[in-house]
């Protein structure tokens, strides 16, 4: 591509205030000034057509610089106001750290409602009241645990967006007996976040079922390209393929977990976010992630890492009734928080690998 098709990219600073991001948000979008990027990107220059670049990385460690046009953005924030019947006026909080889509699209979505976010990263005091917020499954559960302010925030608003991470239906049980509205949602950096709202595709937005059962995902909201690795970015058809197994019922989406998230242990298939949801049922006030570690005699192992208080004989006994001996955990590991991969997304290699050192 000649130089002369390329602008400026411009890293967003992360000691910009709202009023600033938005300005530059709204420069990268109309041309007037350079295209921004979040997160870890080191590419300088980008395609004219972009306008913003989130740095994102996998399970893998791989570092993808996602690039977005004007149009998916716009595509994306005016589908979601509609979806949750936001109107001109309306007030959004931000919650989330500007270094994610999520965030990017709280601020977009603001704008398109001709106002700004409340910014509560760094508040000291009461949350003010507003209309629409948007969270990660793991801030969900310390409202309900430990955060009474944040509570008393999320109570307050017509509709709060949970996403970036599986929801446990335990937890969107307690949220609803907590009078909190909750809108589910699922996407990733590459559908500019969330784009499938409580199983049903944003306007723009298409989901099939492929013949691996894997989620595809087909609309206005796509990202472009990846700045740093082009050959990476696949659309067969216009679609593009998650990493994620589904399931479409009466036409809503259900997603059943990451393909990659199943482990082989004694010769047993055993699906981590299987582990994940039972236990949600059974300690709903317990974080918990799923794992495997290398292990000479089952093959990968399955680990337990919980925050909070439960009893590894309770645990261990109610997975081994509820899915059979093949869910016995090995180890149970009890930890002050879970190592999280971006925001929300349990890091399942590195308790892999605290375990491996231990």
């Amino acid at each position: 591509m000649e130089m002369s098709s390329q602008r400026e990219l411009l890293r967003a600073s992360p000691a910009w205030s709202i009023p600033e991001l938005a300005g530059e948000i709204t420069a990268a979008l109309v041309g007037t000034g350079p295209a921004l990027s979040f997160g870890e990107v080191r590419t300088r220059t980008s395609p004219n057509e972009i306008a913003i670049v989130i740095g994102t990385s996998g399970s893998t460690g791989l570092i993808k610089e996602v690039a977005f046009t004007r149009s998916a953005l716009i595509a994306s924030a005016q589908a979601s106001n509609k979806f949750i019947g936001a109107t001109p006026g309306a007030q959004w909080s931000l919650l989330l750290p500007v270094t994610h889509i999520a965030a990017v699209n709280v601020i977009i979505r603001s704008m398109e409602l001709g106002t700004l976010p409340v910014d509560l990263r760094n508040f000291d005091g009461d949350y003010p009241r507003v209309d629409f917020t948007s969270i990660v499954p793991t801030q969900l559960f310390r409202a309900l645990n430990s955060d009474a302010r944040l509570l008393q925030h999320l109570q307050s608003t017509s509709a709060v967006l949970v996403g970036g991470a599986a929801l446990a239906p335990a937890l969107r049980a307690q949220a609803k007996a907590a009078g909190i509205n909750i809108v589910e949602t699922y996407g990733m950096t590459e559908t500019c976040g969330g784009c499938v709202y409580e199983g049903q595709a944003l306007s723009g937005v298409e989901f099939a079922i492929n013949e691996r059962g894997v989620i595809e995902i087909r609309g206005s909201v796509l990202a472009s390209d990846y700045l740093n690795s082009s050959e990476l970015f696949h659309l067969e058809h216009g679609w593009f393929t998650t990493n994620d197994l589904g399931e479409i019922n009466d036409g809503k989406l259900r997603v059943l977990g990451r393909a990659d998230d199943v482990i082989i242990s004694g010769g047993e298939n055993l699906s981590l976010t299987a582990i994940e949801a039972t236990l949600s049922i059974r300690f709903p006030d317990l974080e918990c992630a799923a794992f495997a570690v290398n292990d000479l005699q089952w093959g990968q192992a399955l680990h337990i890492a919980i925050v909070g208080r439960a009893s590894e004989t309770d645990i261990s006994h109610y997975l081994e009734a509820a899915l059979g001996e093949i869910a016995k955990p090995k180890g149970i590991h009890t930890m002050e928080s879970l190592p999280l991969l971006g925001i929300g997304k349990v890091d399942r290699s590195t308790l892999a690998k605290m375990v491996g050192n231990e």
